[in-house]
């Protein structure tokens, strides 16, 4: 029998060609491409050595638990000023009562959309976005005193288009946005009183001044603030709230009896079918019959 064959040595395994410096570059610039271009997975739950955590990207939602003090809200105002009027009569009209809404300019004393619009475009008035819409109007109302204790009211007025409204208050002024007290009072007088004047605190002054010119005395610690939630007479079915600035006043220069005053338009050259007042009739009355 033969002898067995020698044993093989094992063969090596063969040897890697040792990559080149461009493959090198290239497989590099294809796996930045690759991972560039990829989606990026969220990432996941993990414990680094500082023991904080990091958790995905998306994590679940849970809902907000109330505060123990809820936050106010303050109702929605609409940026002022619509476009035109028409804007605002579409916005009003399926908000507010139908036939209240068509009164409007059309039964005597009443304003029309125009003033309303003209109101909002000079920041005399805001208007919430509720139904019906809330107005909000900040008013100086100035009790205006003589010597006797009489107080001056406005009786009526007459409008440009002809009707009569009956007022029966003092002397009322809407005002501006940002201005005080004193600067609204003064531009009443100014401009329904028919008089130049200035507004001093404390006693009246005694140097000379122009006969057609009234001086304004504010009364000490007469100031009040007061809000009024009532309907509106100038605009049918449109809810109210009154910010009143109640002051009590003395001014130089105004008759003994009864009087009227007239306006200049204060919608000439911005809206004419606007309905302005044309003059307004004043009268004293005992302090404690208003």
């Amino acid at each position: 029998m033969p002898p067995p064959p020698p044993p093989q040595p094992p063969i090596p395994p063969p040897l890697k060609k040792p990559a080149s410096f461009p493959d090198i570059i290239f497989t590099a610039f294809s796996l930045l491409v690759l991972f560039s271009t990829s989606p990026k997975p969220a990432s996941f739950l993990f414990f680094p050595n500082n023991s904080k955590l990091s958790f995905p990207l998306y994590p679940r939602r849970f809902p907000r638990m109330s505060s123990l003090s809820p936050r106010r809200l303050s109702p929605r105002r609409l940026p002022p000023p619509f476009a035109t009027p028409q804007t605002l009569s579409d916005w009003l009209r399926p908000r507010l009562a139908a036939d209240l809404f068509g009164s409007w300019g059309v039964k005597p004393g009443t304003k029309n959309v125009h003033n309303l619009w003209l109101e909002i475009a000079e920041g005399e008035t805001d208007l919430a976005d509720s139904i019906p819409p809330v107005r909000t109007v900040e008013v100086v109302v100035a009790r205006i005193v003589r010597g006797d204790g009489k107080i001056l009211i406005e009786s009526h007025q007459e409008l440009s288009n002809g009707d009569v409204r009956r007022r029966g208050r003092p002397l009322s002024e809407k005002m501006k946005p940002g201005e005080s007290v004193e600067a609204a009072l003064h531009r009443a007088v100014r401009e329904e009183l028919g008089l130049g004047s200035s507004v001093e605190i404390g006693t009246l002054g005694n140097g000379n001044r122009d006969e057609n010119r009234g001086i304004v005395r504010l009364l000490p610690e007469s100031y009040t603030k007061k809000v009024e939630e009532r309907a509106s007479a100038s605009y049918p079915g449109l809810p109210a709230r009154y910010v009143l600035h109640k002051v009590e006043a003395e001014v130089e220069g105004l008759p003994e009896g009864e009087f009227s005053t007239e306006e200049a338009d204060e919608n000439l050259g911005l809206d004419e079918k606007a309905v302005s007042c044309k003059k307004h009739f004043w009268k004293w009355v005992d302090s404690d019959s208003i």
